[in-house]
């Protein structure tokens, strides 16, 4: 009797640690991990291998199709961002439910995402591409003030840039073209989505879908911290603050988003932007969301991480609209945008024994060097739940007032700084 064909995790750091992966995969048969040759897959090497067999690719698509097909997987499935594209190559080449190179191209690229919604009228924000300096000032004045520069492709807001006016725009110009900066990069200039004021909560939300035959529907709309700045992300909740009829709003426009872009397997993540003129999508992620995962199991006892894997398998069913009776919540701390030593975190006790705080886990550990400029990378995670938006938005506050961190800069002084809910 032949062995069971196994599940194929193209793996990588992403939204599924190998402690997730563990029991939310559990029963589904074989497992092979089929990872890159990166700093985090060499540390978490071990715990993976416990996990199942582990197989290395070489970045040759066409070797390491043929390598994954000779493993005849049942499913291939992906939790990483950087990872989508080298999924799509083996589910397109061996026939199994994912997405399509086509697609997967759509989704890790900023600027066929904008081309694609426009061509299917789903949204139609501006935006322009330019590859070298002679069409940047061509690309803002067909885009205006104020802009957001971003690369093509990219994640966690890096090198993510505001152009409010003129001399951000030569400030900017200079960073992504001038002597520093890394050659061969695309960069997608497009308008800049202003929010509508719903402090003390973010001006944008998630929605989380899943795609299959029977089409794409909705998990949850999720709802967001404001942002700090220049775009970088603070956490989460369940469920969101806003009204039904525009939550029902909000799923339509990233259902009509994620079908223009060709998906029709497994779990996106639509970000929308909440303006006065109407919501209009910043961006769509072709994979689980980091830390909806957590977050659907502590509220709703839901696993994400083995819904994503049954759609893989074929074997997921429409989902219905996740919506908690309590408010359950996720709070970051952002890094500092400039570089930095972590040197720790004072206050995390008394954090714990604020009323509606579950947990806090630091993610840096002292000594850690934080040089990761504009884009979001996160200090730790604040968890809890409430009965109340309002208490949510208090208890988080109450748990800032208390956490300090401390940082060494580049040239050895000492620095304690506090966060608050909200740039000032």
């Amino acid at each position: 009797m032949s062995d069971p064909a196994p599940l194929l995790v193209v793996y990588d750091r992403g939204a599924a640690s190998p402690g997730e992966l563990g029991p939310a995969l559990a029963r589904l048969g074989p497992l092979v991990f089929a990872v890159p040759d990166t700093e985090h897959v060499r540390l978490v090497r071990p715990v993976l291998a416990e996990l199942g067999r582990v197989v290395d690719l070489s970045g040759d698509e066409a070797t390491d199709v043929a390598r994954v097909a000779s493993l005849r997987p049942r499913g291939v499935v992906t939790y990483a961002e950087q990872m989508l594209r080298c999924a799509a190559a083996f589910t397109e080449s061996l026939g199994l439910p994912g997405h399509s190179r086509p697609t997967a191209d759509r989704l890790t690229d900023k600027h066929q995402q904008r081309e694609r919604q426009r061509a299917a009228g789903a949204d139609n924000v501006r935006s322009r591409l330019i590859a070298e300096p002679g069409q940047w000032t061509d690309a803002l004045g067909q885009v205006g003030f104020p802009a957001v520069v971003k690369p093509a492709r990219g994640q966690a807001s890096r090198s993510t840039y505001p152009v409010l006016g003129p001399a951000d725009a030569d400030q900017v110009r200079s960073r992504i073209f001038g002597p520093a900066a890394a050659g061969g990069d695309r960069w997608v200039v497009e308008e800049m989505l202003v929010g509508r004021p719903e402090l003390p909560h973010g001006d944008y939300v998630s929605v989380e879908s899943l795609s299959g035959p029977w089409g794409t529907r909705p998990i949850a709309v999720t709802g967001k911290h404001p942002l700090r700045r220049p775009f970088r992300e603070t956490g989460h909740f369940w469920p969101s603050h806003l009204s039904a009829p525009e939550q029902a709003q909000l799923i339509a426009l990233a259902t009509a988003t994620v079908t223009a872009l060709g998906v029709t397997t497994g779990i996106t993540q639509t970000e929308i932007k909440l303006t006065p003129n109407g919501p209009h999508v910043i961006e769509v992620n072709g994979r689980l969301g980091g830390h909806i995962a957590e977050l659907a199991r502590r509220s709703c006892g839901v696993d994400l991480i083995r819904l994503a894997a049954l759609s893989a398998l074929g074997l997921a069913e429409p989902p219905a609209l996740l919506r908690p009776d309590r408010v359950y919540f996720q709070y970051n701390v952002p890094a500092p945008v400039g570089s930095a030593v972590f040197l720790g975190v004072h206050g995390a006790a008394d954090v714990r024994r604020i009323p509606g705080i579950t947990g806090y886990r630091p993610y840096v550990r002292p000594g850690d060097r934080l040089d990761h400029g504009v884009m979001t990378y996160q200090l730790d995670l604040l968890c809890g739940d409430t009965a109340s938006h309002p208490e949510m938005a208090h208890a988080i506050e109450a748990a800032l007032e208390r956490l300090e961190f401390e940082y060494l800069d580049d040239i050895g002084r000492r620095h304690r700084s506090r966060m608050v809910m909200v740039d000032e």
